[in-house]
């Protein structure tokens, strides 16, 4: 049976000399006794010579995470960290396997040094105990960490630090940085700190940027934990500061100004010229829908096709956006997913005519490709912008009754397009509260495949257009 003893300080780099020799020499976990500075010396163990007969590598990152576990407090540590970097050497596959339990345990180890170590960072409150004539300013600090992350975050105070001499004082390890060297001994007990001018301007300062309209008790004591309260001077204050919170936040919203900022105003504008608000006579929508530059899609479309049918109509079809042929014409569904819907209509019973047909989208998008026009989904900054025409073509018909074929269509109309094939059937409402009646598009049976699954596609929105018939009757 080996023993290993794990130094108060420098207990990284020692874990990993031994560990190397015990892995190199093919001693098993099982014949390890691990302790710390903490741990009685085992009668049975032996401080025997090791023989090292191969060469070891292991992954860097399993390096970078038992650099980290080795502070941790739990007395096992040591003996974890060999166990899984004795099963690592031969699959190395492990540290990516979310699913090993020995992985998970020493990755929750890993956190919480990383946890304690953000909180010296944090909470560390250095106050000056050097004289005014001294070369180099002095600090000294009281800490109590839960781990033994004292050394490992000792250098992030010496980059923050390095014009002044400071040390940290805590029960485990202090660390003393004086004339820019940096050195570790023995933990102490708490000394007496005095307190220096500077304080009280931090405390100062902390009561000041505290927002009483913005607090959350549970929040802050989650990042703030009451265990660190007893080392911080401005924790003293914070019970009160929670008691005056209501009382002050009644008062910075009495004393909030009347009128809007001027920023408040323009995102007001912004906002308002995204909402569709035109309201000209009937007469006028063709000719301001056709004039639209409200996104970039005019500038590659042949024209924008504006909807048609009686502006009385009980039923409003909305389709997505005209296609190649919609687009040379300027008139809605007269390509081929217009004349499979006219087909399709034609056996429900549905008169075309009778009805308000239009687009979600009035501009055709496309990728060209050769003497080809490929069809391009909108998204959803053209969607929005062609709401307003969307909008105001609702405003004028006032239909009873709107089908949505497709997801643009119903993006549109809900404000969703993502699952069209499960809402396929179902009644939803457009944000005013006119019914909308989602089905699939008429270019979609035509993308299908598969005899059998274009024909049950093609009942299914036969079945739709029979639906909002008896809806309307």
């Amino acid at each position: 049976m080996h023993r290993a003893v794990m130094p108060q300080i420098g207990t990284a780099q020692a874990w990993r000399d031994a560990a190397r020799q015990f892995l190199a020499a093919g001693i098993r976990p099982e014949d390890i006794l691990w302790g710390d500075a903490t741990t009685a010396p085992d009668l049975f163990g032996t401080d025997a010579p090791l023989r090292p007969n191969r060469q070891v590598t292991v992954p860097r990152s399993f390096v970078s995470m038992a650099s980290s576990v080795v502070w941790h407090g739990d007395p096992e540590r040591f003996a974890r960290l060999y166990a899984f970097l004795w099963r690592l050497k031969d699959a190395p596959h492990l540290m990516t396997d979310r699913g090993d339990a020995d992985l998970s345990q020493l990755r929750r180890m890993e956190k919480n040094v990383h946890r304690c170590q953000h909180k010296m960072k944090a909470f560390v409150r250095f106050r000056e105990i050097g004289s005014a004539d001294a070369p180099r300013r002095s600090f000294a600090a009281w800490f109590e960490p839960t781990y033994h992350t004292v050394e490992p975050t000792a250098d992030f105070f010496v980059r923050r630090f390095s014009d002044m001499d400071w040390r940290i004082l805590t029960p485990d390890v202090c660390a003393i940085f004086e004339n820019g060297k940096l050195s570790f001994r023995e933990g102490q007990e708490k000394p007496h700190l005095p307190e220096d001018a500077s304080e009280q301007l931090w405390i100062t300062y902390f009561q000041n940027i505290f927002n009483p309209a913005r607090l959350m008790v549970k929040a802050m004591q989650s990042e703030m934990p009451k265990k660190y309260w007893k080392n911080m001077p401005e924790a003293a204050f914070i019970p009160q500061m929670i008691a005056d919170a209501p009382a002050r936040a009644r008062a910075m919203a009495e004393a909030a100004p009347s009128l809007p900022p001027a920023r408040m105003a323009q995102v007001q504008a912004q906002l308002a010229a995204h909402h569709s608000a035109w309201d000209g006579p009937q007469d006028a929508l063709p000719a301001a829908i056709a004039a639209c530059t409200r996104c970039p899609l005019h500038c590659t479309a042949t024209q924008a096709v504006v909807g048609e049918g009686p502006m009385d109509a009980d039923l409003m079809i909305v389709g997505e956006q005209p296609g190649d042929q919609e687009d040379l014409s300027g008139r809605p569904f007269v390509g081929p997913a217009g004349q499979m819907f006219d087909q399709i209509a034609a056996q429900a019973g549905l008169d075309r005519t009778q009805a308000y047909v239009t687009n979600a989208v009035k501009h055709f998008k496309f990728t060209p490709r050769g003497k080809r026009r490929i069809h391009q989904q909108p998204n959803r900054s053209e969607i929005d912008h062609c709401r307003w025409w969307l909008d105001a073509e609702i405003a004028q018909v006032q239909p009873k009754l709107i089908l949505g074929m497709g997801a643009t269509a119903a993006e549109g109309l809900t404000g969703r397009r993502d699952a069209i094939l499960a809402r396929r059937g179902t009644v939803e409402a457009t944000p005013n509260g006119t019914p909308v009646l989602l089905t699939l598009h008429p270019s979609y049976l035509l993308r299908l495949p598969d005899p059998a699954a274009k024909a049950d596609a093609t009942a299914q929105f036969r079945d739709d257009l029979e639906t909002a018939l008896r809806m309307l009757a």
